[in-house]
């Protein structure tokens, strides 16, 4: 039993789902107003996990031949036939994410639901079956995945066109395309062979690292712009501290393009949005 639920997390990808939660939490600190009950929180975390977690298990059925011709994924759960991929899945994922959205909406209300919808619909749906194959544009757009959590959050707050929120879904939208594209970067030789399009594969070196800096650059200038619009020290400092890591990684890549550093770039992606939403989440517990 215990193996089957590892299995199971691990093809759920439930710790991206915990990030697309934390982009959720963000969307709800940096909202104005008076916040929500902790129930109702909890009720949304939980939901965004849930749904999440959903879209990851989803893509990983849906690609597991793609997944088979590629050296970082044909050990994955579906592919080696550790999970059988039967009728079961596809109508549990629909079950489960049905029943995710359903408690959004009654925790907090239908547009906090349809944020939701959207998100693992982006990642699910556009990104996986659509996109992916077809055009280098495919994780640009997939992006939208975890903007939609931060508007959920603060859909759930009444808060959906604040400043503050809107600059973090755009800051999430940034975020995604360097962070996929530096792993591209380091693993380009699997995508190039699975037939995936993905920017490092379909451009020159010098094209695609001075397109990672360049988003990177974009968004960490924009992270810190919320700071005018009620966020305190604490998220100026976690923002400017993983901001300046990213940057100084994807301009290493630059000049140094390698595969290490391109994981480099890669962890340092996952630092800064993880200190970028730490910071807002306890900037507004805190100080606000």
């Amino acid at each position: 039993m215990a193996a089957t639920l590892k299995l199971i997390y691990h093809a759920a990808k439930v710790r991206l789902g915990f990030l697309i939660m934390a982009c959720a939490l963000a969307g709800i600190a940096v909202s104005p107003g008076d916040g929500l009950a902790p129930w109702r929180v909890l009720v949304l975390s939980l939901a965004v996990l849930v749904s999440s977690s959903a879209a990851g298990a989803f893509n990983q059925l849906y690609e597991r031949d793609l997944d088979a011709r590629m050296k970082r994924t044909r050990k994955r759960a579906f592919v080696t036939g550790k999970l059988q991929a039967s009728w079961y899945w596809w109508v549990g994922l629909g079950l489960i994410t049905l029943l995710a959205l359903t408690a959004a909406a009654l925790a907090t209300n239908v547009e906090a639901a349809l944020y939701i919808f959207l998100g693992a619909f982006t990642y699910g749906v556009v990104y996986t079956v659509w996109l992916k194959t077809r055009t280098w544009l495919n994780i640009v757009i997939g992006g939208l995945a975890g903007s939609f959590a931060v508007l959920a959050g603060a859909a759930a707050v009444g808060e959906t066109f604040a400043p503050a929120p809107l600059l973090l879904a755009v800051v999430l939208f940034l975020w995604t395309p360097p962070h996929f594209w530096a792993l591209a970067f380091a693993c380009k030789d699997d995508y190039a062979r699975a037939g995936v399009p993905m920017l490092p594969v379909v451009v020159s070196e010098p094209v695609a690292t001075w397109s990672i800096f360049g988003h990177a650059l974009v968004l960490v200038v924009l992270s810190l712009v919320p700071v005018f619009y009620g966020m305190g020290w604490l998220y100026l400092v976690a923002a400017a501290g993983g901001g300046l890591y990213f940057l100084r990684e994807s301009y290493a890549l630059i000049y140094k393009p390698s595969v290490g550093q391109a994981w480099k770039t890669f962890a340092a992606s996952i630092v800064q949005l993880g200190l970028l939403l730490t910071g807002a989440i306890f900037d507004s517990l805190l100080l606000g």
